[in-house]
C-alpha cells in the first residue's frame, strides 16, 4: 500500500487530506508530466457517491496506476511508498493530478 495525502478538497472521498477510498486509479496512459496525469476515482461532493463508504479515511491506499511511463509504476500499480493527488478545489477529474508522477 501507498501512503496516499490528497489535497483535493472537493472530492467526496477527502477527509482531512485522507482519503476513504481503500484503492484509487490514475489515469494517463500516455502521460509524461503530472499534469498529464487525474485521479479517476474523483467524485465531487454532493454526488452521494462516497454515502456508502464506511469507516475512517486512512493515508494507506491501493494506487491502480495506468501512467505507464511513471517509475513507479509496477504492472500498473504504484510502487511508490508516498504519492500526492493534487487538485484543490477541483470540479472534476481533470482539474486532478497525481503530484508524485516521474516520468522514466
Amino acid at each position: 500500500m501507498t501512503v496516499l495525502d490528497c489535497n483535493v478538497v472537493n472530492c467526496t472521498y477527502n477527509e482531512d487530506n485522507c482519503c476513504k477510498r481503500k484503492d484509487i486509479h490514475v489515469e494517463g496512459t500516455q502521460a509524461r508530466t503530472p499534469s498529464e496525469t487525474s485521479c479517476g476515482s474523483f467524485a465531487p461532493k454532493g454526488c452521494r457517491c462516497g454515502s456508502n463508504m464506511v469507516g475512517e479515511a486512512e493515508k494507506n491506499t491501493d494506487v491502480l496506476c495506468e501512467a505507464v511511463q511513471c517509475q513507479f509504476n509496477e504492472s500498473k500499480k504504484c510502487s511508490a511508498q508516498h504519492i500526492g493527488i493534487a487538485g484543490g478545489h477541483a470540479d472534476s477529474n481533470s482539474e486532478t493530478e497525481c503530484g508524485s508522477f516521474r516520468c522514466c
